[in-house]
Protein backbone atom coordinates (compact mmCIF):
# COMPACT_ATOMS: atom_id res chain seq x y z
CA UNK A 1 0.00 0.00 0.00
CA UNK A 2 1.45 3.51 -0.83
CA UNK A 3 2.18 5.62 2.11
CA UNK A 4 -0.79 8.31 1.52
CA UNK A 5 -2.90 5.07 0.90
CA UNK A 6 -1.78 3.64 4.54
CA UNK A 7 -1.80 7.25 6.09
CA UNK A 8 -5.80 7.76 5.13
CA UNK A 9 -6.21 3.93 6.18
CA UNK A 10 -5.31 4.87 9.62
CA UNK A 11 -6.31 8.47 9.63
CA UNK A 12 -10.18 6.72 8.92
CA UNK A 13 -9.44 4.25 11.43
CA UNK A 14 -8.58 6.70 14.11
CA UNK A 15 -11.65 8.63 13.40
CA UNK A 16 -13.83 5.65 13.67
CA UNK A 17 -12.50 5.33 16.89
CA UNK A 18 -13.12 8.73 17.90
CA UNK A 19 -16.63 8.56 16.62
CA UNK A 20 -17.16 5.65 18.87
CA UNK A 21 -15.38 6.65 21.70
CA UNK A 22 -17.27 9.71 22.00
CA UNK A 23 -20.25 8.09 20.91
CA UNK A 24 -20.18 6.00 24.54
CA UNK A 25 -18.67 9.07 25.95
CA UNK A 26 -22.02 10.91 25.34
CA UNK A 27 -24.27 8.59 26.78
CA UNK A 28 -21.69 8.50 29.93
CA UNK A 29 -21.93 12.15 29.85
CA UNK A 30 -25.47 12.07 30.17
CA UNK A 31 -25.63 8.93 33.06
CA UNK A 32 -22.69 11.31 35.08
CA UNK A 33 -24.60 14.77 34.88
CA UNK A 34 -28.14 12.52 35.31
CA UNK A 35 -27.05 10.57 38.27
CA UNK A 36 -25.35 13.85 39.82
CA UNK A 37 -28.60 16.45 39.21
CA UNK A 38 -30.98 13.31 40.97
CA UNK A 39 -28.10 12.78 43.65
CA UNK A 40 -28.01 16.46 44.10
CA UNK A 41 -31.86 16.74 43.89
CA UNK A 42 -32.72 13.96 46.21
CA UNK A 43 -30.06 14.21 49.10
CA UNK A 44 -28.44 16.70 50.74
CA UNK A 45 -25.21 15.43 49.55
CA UNK A 46 -22.35 18.48 49.39
CA UNK A 47 -21.46 18.71 45.87
CA UNK A 48 -18.49 17.02 44.70
CA UNK A 49 -19.49 13.80 46.84
CA UNK A 50 -22.58 13.75 44.65
CA UNK A 51 -20.32 14.21 41.51
CA UNK A 52 -18.12 11.52 42.35
CA UNK A 53 -20.82 9.41 43.35
CA UNK A 54 -22.34 10.25 39.55
CA UNK A 55 -18.89 9.43 38.31
CA UNK A 56 -18.35 5.96 39.70
CA UNK A 57 -22.18 5.17 38.21
CA UNK A 58 -20.59 6.76 34.78
CA UNK A 59 -17.65 4.87 35.39
CA UNK A 60 -19.22 1.46 35.01
CA UNK A 61 -21.56 2.36 32.34
CA UNK A 62 -18.27 3.52 30.02
CA UNK A 63 -16.32 0.57 30.46
CA UNK A 64 -19.14 -2.07 29.38
CA UNK A 65 -19.70 0.58 26.35
CA UNK A 66 -15.98 0.59 25.63
CA UNK A 67 -15.36 -2.99 25.78
CA UNK A 68 -18.45 -4.11 24.13
CA UNK A 69 -18.84 -1.64 21.27
CA UNK A 70 -16.00 0.98 20.80
CA UNK A 71 -13.02 -1.36 21.39
CA UNK A 72 -14.71 -4.39 20.94
CA UNK A 73 -12.12 -5.60 18.53
CA UNK A 74 -8.77 -5.57 21.01
CA UNK A 75 -7.05 -7.98 22.45
CA UNK A 76 -9.46 -9.20 25.05
CA UNK A 77 -7.05 -12.36 26.77
CA UNK A 78 -5.84 -10.10 29.84
CA UNK A 79 -8.83 -9.02 30.98
CA UNK A 80 -7.58 -8.43 35.05
CA UNK A 81 -5.23 -6.25 33.45
CA UNK A 82 -7.54 -4.48 31.42
CA UNK A 83 -9.88 -4.06 34.28
CA UNK A 84 -7.11 -2.65 36.78
CA UNK A 85 -5.63 -0.30 34.00
CA UNK A 86 -8.97 0.98 33.29
CA UNK A 87 -10.06 1.60 36.95
CA UNK A 88 -6.42 3.22 37.41
CA UNK A 89 -7.01 5.47 34.29
CA UNK A 90 -10.66 6.13 35.67
CA UNK A 91 -9.97 7.16 38.92
CA UNK A 92 -6.90 9.36 38.08
CA UNK A 93 -9.80 11.11 35.23
CA UNK A 94 -11.86 10.95 38.13
CA UNK A 95 -9.73 13.27 40.45
CA UNK A 96 -9.20 15.88 37.35
CA UNK A 97 -12.75 16.01 36.58
CA UNK A 98 -14.05 16.61 40.41
CA UNK A 99 -11.13 18.49 41.16
CA UNK A 100 -11.82 21.05 39.00
CA UNK A 101 -15.48 21.07 40.14
CA UNK A 102 -13.75 21.22 44.13
CA UNK A 103 -11.73 23.92 43.33
CA UNK A 104 -14.69 25.83 41.68
CA UNK A 105 -16.93 24.79 44.68
CA UNK A 106 -14.85 25.57 47.44
CA UNK A 107 -11.87 27.28 45.75
CA UNK A 108 -14.12 30.41 44.28
CA UNK A 109 -17.65 29.72 46.11
CA UNK A 110 -19.14 28.88 42.77
CA UNK A 111 -21.82 26.41 43.80
CA UNK A 112 -25.13 27.16 42.71
CA UNK A 113 -26.60 24.57 40.47
CA UNK A 114 -25.83 26.11 37.01
CA UNK A 115 -21.93 27.09 37.96
CA UNK A 116 -22.00 23.40 39.36
CA UNK A 117 -22.93 21.80 36.15
CA UNK A 118 -21.19 23.78 34.15
CA UNK A 119 -17.57 23.01 36.27
CA UNK A 120 -18.77 19.26 36.28
CA UNK A 121 -19.55 19.61 32.28
CA UNK A 122 -16.00 21.26 31.82
CA UNK A 123 -14.14 18.49 33.87
CA UNK A 124 -15.33 15.92 32.33
CA UNK A 125 -14.14 17.42 29.21
CA UNK A 126 -10.59 17.61 30.55
CA UNK A 127 -10.94 14.19 32.13
CA UNK A 128 -11.90 12.92 28.61
CA UNK A 129 -9.17 13.90 27.01
CA UNK A 130 -6.96 11.95 29.43
CA UNK A 131 -9.22 8.96 29.24
CA UNK A 132 -8.85 9.15 25.59
CA UNK A 133 -5.43 9.01 25.57
CA UNK A 134 -4.91 6.46 28.43
CA UNK A 135 -7.51 3.51 27.42
CA UNK A 136 -6.54 3.75 23.79
CA UNK A 137 -2.71 3.58 24.55
CA UNK A 138 -2.84 1.62 28.07
CA UNK A 139 -6.17 -0.27 28.88
CA UNK A 140 -7.75 -1.34 24.47
CA UNK A 141 -4.39 -2.00 23.07
CA UNK A 142 -4.63 -2.93 19.43
CA UNK A 143 -3.56 -6.43 18.93
CA UNK A 144 0.04 -7.10 17.32
CA UNK A 145 -0.37 -7.60 13.53
CA UNK A 146 0.47 -11.34 13.52
CA UNK A 147 -2.25 -12.17 16.05
CA UNK A 148 -4.92 -10.52 14.57
CA UNK A 149 -4.08 -12.45 11.41
CA UNK A 150 -3.89 -15.67 13.50
CA UNK A 151 -7.24 -14.97 14.78
CA UNK A 152 -8.71 -13.74 11.64
CA UNK A 153 -7.55 -17.43 10.21
CA UNK A 154 -8.81 -19.33 13.53
CA UNK A 155 -12.55 -17.51 12.97
CA UNK A 156 -12.12 -18.86 8.97
CA UNK A 157 -10.87 -22.31 10.31
CA UNK A 158 -14.00 -22.57 12.70
CA UNK A 159 -16.50 -21.41 9.81
CA UNK A 160 -18.54 -24.21 8.03
CA UNK A 161 -17.75 -24.91 4.20
CA UNK A 162 -19.96 -23.25 2.01
CA UNK A 163 -20.65 -25.73 -0.72
CA UNK A 164 -20.36 -24.39 -4.01
CA UNK A 165 -23.24 -24.61 -6.61
CA UNK A 166 -22.88 -24.61 -10.20
CA UNK A 167 -24.98 -22.19 -11.84
CA UNK A 168 -27.20 -23.08 -15.45
CA UNK A 169 -26.20 -21.29 -17.98
CA UNK A 170 -28.99 -18.67 -18.63
CA UNK A 171 -31.21 -19.91 -21.86
CA UNK A 172 -32.29 -17.73 -24.26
Amino acid sequence: MSEPGALRTRLDRLFREVAKFGAVGAVGVLVDLGVFNLVRHFTDLPVVRASVIATVVAIAFNYVGFRYFTYRDRDKSRRTKEMSLFLAFSLIGLVIQNGLLYAATYGFGWDGPLASNFFKFFGIGIATLFRFWSYRTWVFRALPAKEAVQTAESFLEQAPPRQATRRQPDRV
